[in-house]
């Protein structure tokens, strides 16, 4: 396991869920551009390459053209307008995926001074699950965390016991079609 410097707890988590079922000798095309926890998985030898920073909604060449093994996208589908599109223009036969989960008394993610860095989904587990279903992804393996905070107040004592994170590890599978 890396042993590296973790700045936030799911960095940590997500990074070992992502050792559990990814090989350092598989390529991963990393949804969004590079950023701290691409450092992280690059520090611990995992062979990375991001898409651009194209809006993924519009355009989904980078991942379409892809020889990636593994998909991640690491907090990436709230932000979309249709996560589906692209889960289904994905080539690749792994995803590792994280959201952060709908939280029932705190409203959705928005950014006042940035258009982009909104939440346009925030999902429940159950939905997210489903929206990987429909576009042709088996979960094999999903895990939850919390993410506490250190301020005073209702909702830092709730952020201890809700879960905030959800991860998963799917396969691509193709449906039997019913007759």
């Amino acid at each position: 396991m890396y042993e590296g410097k973790f700045p936030h707890k799911r960095y940590k988590l997500t990074y070992q869920f992502l050792e559990k079922h990814i090989s350092n000798d598989e390529k991963i095309l990393d949804l969004g551009i590079s950023n701290p926890f691409t450092e992280t998985m690059k520090s611990g030898g995992f062979k990375i390459e991001n898409t651009s920073g194209e809006d993924l909604d519009e355009n989904t060449s980078a991942i379409e053209n892809s020889n990636a093994k593994v998909v991640t996208a690491f907090e990436i589908f709230e932000h979309l307008i249709s996560p589906y599109t692209v889960l289904k223009s994905i080539k690749a036969d792994k995803l590792v995926a994280s959201i952060p989960m709908r939280l029932w008394f705190s409203s959705a993610y928005r950014s006042k001074t940035d258009k982009w860095d909104r939440h346009y989904h925030e999902f429940e587990d159950w939905q997210f699950d489903w929206l990987l279903e429909k576009a042709g992804w088996k979960i094999i393996d999903r895990q939850k965390w919390t993410n506490p905070t250190k301020k005073i107040g209702i909702r830092p004592i709730l952020r201890y016991f809700t879960n905030r994170y959800y991860i998963v590890y799917a396969e691509r599978y193709e449906p039997v079609l019913k007759r």
